[in-house]
């Protein structure tokens, strides 16, 4: 948990009374617990009487209880959760809507680093109708939602290109996805792979760069898609989507997401690349690393 505001130097593991689930709640030995750049952003500054706060929004674990009124679970499921708070935990009480039925070939890891992202890409693929035959341009498709969403669009049967480091290149290509450098002449180096025209652009950087090619690139705007840039997206008319002022939070179409995220993650349809895992312990080396900006897939917790 976050004993204070300010960087990861505030995060504290304390040991806490065991809860018992009540009534439409499920208690969940956890496995993993998903690491992911908004939990970074939740004690960066704030009211102080909230403090402390405990940390993270998705885990996967086994259900070791069930309090009243919940049909549906028993004790030994292994189950996701999502919209789960306080899921950097040994042991966590949910409701029971938050849970998914976690499929037996998908690890622990993959389980607890597929929903929060998994569920961003899927929301921006609906917002901008990314479709069969189409050309969908991604930056920075080597983060946990960019992986989700170049994988996703590819199932949609759209042909992908995608921003990244070169040193990640050959995993998107592994993926079918043709990789693209940022910087300086990306708007020609994506022209020349694209030269029919680009459908639609996804940006989960919010750099200036990915908002000025995306607009040269995609004449509807509206099917352009931002989880990033707060600051241009109303101004241009894009789509501003996810968790901030003005943006589209997609609750519901998230939500609907969880079933087809878990069955395609368990068929190997949907790669859930776990780019580190750390020990609860160790939760603030993980938000050093995820502040960077320059992680590759998902970072997990293994309580």
């Amino acid at each position: 948990m976050a004993a204070g505001f300010g960087g990861p130097e505030q995060l504290r593991v304390e040991e806490v009374p065991l809860a018992e689930p009540g009534p439409g709640e499920v208690r969940v030995s956890v496995r993993a617990a998903g690491v992911n750049a908004y939990d970074a952003k939740v004690y960066a500054a704030g009211d102080p009487a909230k403090l402390p706060i405990r940390l993270g929004f998705e885990a996967a674990g086994v259900v070791s209880a069930v309090g009243d009124d919940v049909t549906g679970w028993s004790v030994g499921d292994e189950v996701i959760a999502f919209r789960a708070s306080g899921a950097y935990a040994s042991d966590l009480v949910v409701g029971d809507s938050a849970l998914t039925s976690k499929p037996p070939a998908l690890g622990w890891a993959e389980a607890a680093g597929v929903m929060l992202t998994g569920a961003a890409a899927w929301h921006t693929l609906e917002a901008t109708g990314v479709s069969d035959g189409e050309t969908v341009l991604v930056h920075g498709a080597s983060g946990g939602v960019g992986l989700a969403a170049v994988q996703l669009a590819r199932l949609r049967g759209a042909r992908v290109i995608a921003t990244a480091h070169p040193r990640n290149h050959d995993l998107l290509r592994e993926l079918g996805v043709g990789p693209v450098a940022y910087g300086e002449g990306l708007l020609e180096r994506v022209r020349a792979l694209a030269p029919d025209g680009v459908d639609a652009a996804l940006d989960l950087v919010g750099t200036d760069e990915a908002m000025d090619v995306s607009l040269a690139l995609v004449a509807d705007r509206s099917r352009i898609a931002t989880i990033a840039n707060f600051e241009r997206a109303p101004r241009e008319g894009v789509r501003l989507l996810g968790n901030g002022p003005g943006a589209d939070a997609g609750t519901e179409i998230r939500d609907a997401a969880r079933a087809e995220l878990a069955r395609l993650a368990g068929a190997g349809k949907l790669r859930v690349v776990v780019g580190a895992t750390y020990a609860l312990d160790d939760a603030a080396d993980a938000h050093r690393q995820i502040l960077t900006g320059h992680t590759t897939g998902k970072l997990v917790l293994l309580p």
